[in-house]
């Protein structure tokens, strides 16, 4: 089968499509045919070094949406031929891949759109979970804009929660079409959010890693009430950082799917590349100005 992959860290085009043997499902798990996968920043920092991965040649790719092709032993409930979408269990940048954990796809629910949700929405659950927010609270969600910052803004209004969603200017309608509260980023930022928020802020997550971590303990007043997914300095201050270590929240796939089945989950995919286009779709996501998610088609 054919995938991306890279055998030594670097600039994107250390990126490669290589031919390799199919993965199998395995006990509890499934393998799909991949109709489309997404591109997460993750993808590139381990390409680049910034992080490291096990070990070399990498496949890339965690976000899959394909069509059931294999089922494991022990798996109940799904068939081959289902449409489904997931999390990969490494490899997803190719024609196969096995899932450790799904959710059906819904019929309305493009190829793309489907590849978007996986990551963004549990790491969004996750960081919630972190602070134990509570439904109908205020919450401040910096990086609103992005896949993680989108689906936290979703799930919050979901949740009856007013969320004031931190982007560049750029971002303002569409983070009203989400049901956010735009706020514009840079200094003034407490100020600014203290007058949207006159009564308070109850939770904080910090999505984008931009130095907000201050600000946000500032606008909570209670640093356990403030979770970073990007800024690992953030326990300094006494807030709180998740990376998934602690385990995963993948039951959010099918919030996100109910969700989306309601017209209550919008979905924004940027572009979508072909496989073979990686590389490219690794400079954009490097640019750090991508509005939603970046998909690559199988």
């Amino acid at each position: 089968m054919r995938a991306v992959q890279f055998s030594e860290y670097g600039g994107p085009e250390v990126l490669t499509v290589v031919d390799v043997p199919e993965p199998e499902a395995g006990p509890g798990r499934i393998r799909v045919a991949v109709r489309a996968v997404a591109v997460n920043p993750a993808d590139w920092k381990y390409r680049s070094g910034l992080m490291t991965v096990r070990s070399l040649p990498h496949i890339p790719g965690n976000d899959v949406a394909g069509v059931v092709d294999q089922v494991g032993d022990g798996v109940t409930g799904v068939s081959i031929g289902d449409e489904v979408f997931g999390a990969a269990v490494r490899a997803g940048y190719a024609e196969r891949a096995v899932l450790s954990a799904w959710e059906p796809k819904p019929p309305t629910m493009s190829w793309p759109e489907a590849a978007a949700v996986p990551t963004a929405v549990e790491t969004a659950a996750r960081a919630y979970a972190t602070v134990d927010a509570a439904d109908g609270a205020t919450v401040v969600v910096n990086g609103a804009s992005g896949g993680v910052g989108s689906a936290a803004v979703q799930l919050g209004v979901a949740r009856r929660m007013t969320v004031l969603g931190v982007a560049g200017p750029a971002n303002a309608d569409y983070l009203e079409q989400l049901g956010a509260v735009p706020v514009a980023y840079g200094d003034g930022l407490v100020e600014r959010i203290r007058a949207l928020a006159p009564v308070g802020v109850d939770f904080a997550l910090d999505i984008a890693g931009s130095r907000v971590i201050a600000a946000l303990v500032q606008l909570t007043a209670d640093p356990s009430r403030v979770v970073s997914v990007a800024d690992f300095s953030a326990p300094e201050l006494g807030a709180k950082v998740t990376n998934g270590a602690e385990g995963r929240h993948w039951e959010a796939l099918r919030t996100a799917a109910e969700l989306y089945a309601q017209g209550r989950y919008l979905i924004e995919v940027q572009e979508v590349f072909p496989l073979a286009e990686a590389a490219a779709a690794h400079r954009l996501s490097q640019t750090g100005h991508v509005r939603g998610k970046l998909v690559l088609a199988v």
